[in-house]
């Protein structure tokens, strides 16, 4: 039987704690496929997984994000065909490999003209995007929302989108040089939130009525002061914490900060059926096919390099987004 090179882990850890071996892959059951990776994308879910802030049963397989080619279909799936170029953002994780089995409900077919590199860097984050955007936020053109990490993979995407859609977007970065290319990407306002106050420069720049929403994988450092930022009823919208965990607060602060609503959303709980997942997926790939949506892709390292991305991504020393090449 094949075997292929995975990225594992038997403990929860830092960095160290991946390992890389080999293992059977297998073939596709019901509703599933095997699929040939060309190219793995890297996000914080990945760390977090490792580090077990969400536990996974163990021995695990990281990664949950890659494009490659359909090497053998299972029974039931009719919507891919061995053969076909494909990328997708999935659970269960196992992404870092150089092949895997998997359930085929959430991948789809690359539209021609994205490279295996962009499809591995846009499903989870593009996607992440797409779910804040129509499904959380409900954004329309005219709205003001403010954005942390707004150079990161996500950020990138979501400046484009909101400049593409008319939303005005302020964009929070840790430098000038980020600030500078969430700006270039499309953020009508930018904040370095190392060297101001970016409470102070919000209520500046919108005079002083806040936001209709705050979209933050920050967590904890930017929490207190992005429900500071939002209008009366606004809502502010939790989906990482790069910064740590938020702590236990009082849901009674959030009336008489103006009648606050405050959602906790993921990806996965949006992904729940092949015709969502493929709805999302168009209007992403019709984005980035369009123009209006460009994948940056500013770091790149081999499958077996995993740790040295992982150190990157954890001391925000990346842009833009990072793959593994497979």
């Amino acid at each position: 039987m094949a075997t292929a090179k995975c990225v594992q882990i038997e403990q929860p850890g830092g960095p160290d704690a991946m390992q890389i071996v080999r293992r059977e892959v297998g073939e596709p059951g019901e509703g599933e496929i095997r699929i040939r990776h060309h190219a793995c994308g890297l996000n914080f879910i990945d760390v977090y997984q490792r580090e077990g802030i969400y536990p996974l049963p163990l021995p695990a397989t990281l990664g949950m994000e890659a494009a490659g080619v359909v090497e053998a279909v299972g029974a039931g799936v009719t919507h891919l065909e061995e053969g076909d170029r494909v990328a997708y953002a999935a659970a269960p994780p196992g992404a870092y490999s150089e092949a895997r089995v998997m359930p085929a409900q959430n991948v789809c077919a690359l539209p021609d003209g994205i490279d295996f590199e962009t499809g591995a860097a846009m499903m989870l984050k593009g996607l992440t995007v797409e779910y804040l955007f129509n499904r959380t936020a409900k954004l329309k053109s005219g709205d003001t929302i403010l954005f942390h990490a707004a150079a990161g993979g996500v950020g990138l995407i979501a400046c484009q989108w909101a400049r593409a859609v008319g939303v005005t977007l302020i964009g929070t970065a840790g430098t000038d040089e980020k600030c500078a290319l969430a700006k270039e990407h499309g953020a009508a306002h930018v904040i370095n939130y190392r060297s101001d106050d970016f409470v102070g420069r919000v209520k500046e720049i919108t005079d002083g009525k806040g936001v209709s929403a705050v979209l933050d994988s920050v967590g904890k450092d930017t929490w207190d002061g992005s429900l500071d930022c939002l209008s009366p009823f606004g809502l502010m919208v939790t989906f990482g914490n790069a910064s740590g965990k938020v702590p236990p607060f009082d849901p009674g602060i959030l009336g008489p900060k103006g009648c606050l609503y405050v959602t906790r959303p993921t990806l996965f709980g949006h992904t729940t059926s092949r015709e969502k997942v493929q709805e999302m997926a168009d209007n992403l790939f019709a984005k980035v096919t369009s123009g209006d949506v460009t994948i940056r892709i500013d770091q790149r390292y081999a499958l077996d390099d995993v740790a040295e991305a992982h150190r990157a991504l954890e001391a925000r020393k990346t842009t833009g987004a990072t793959v593994l090449t497979v």
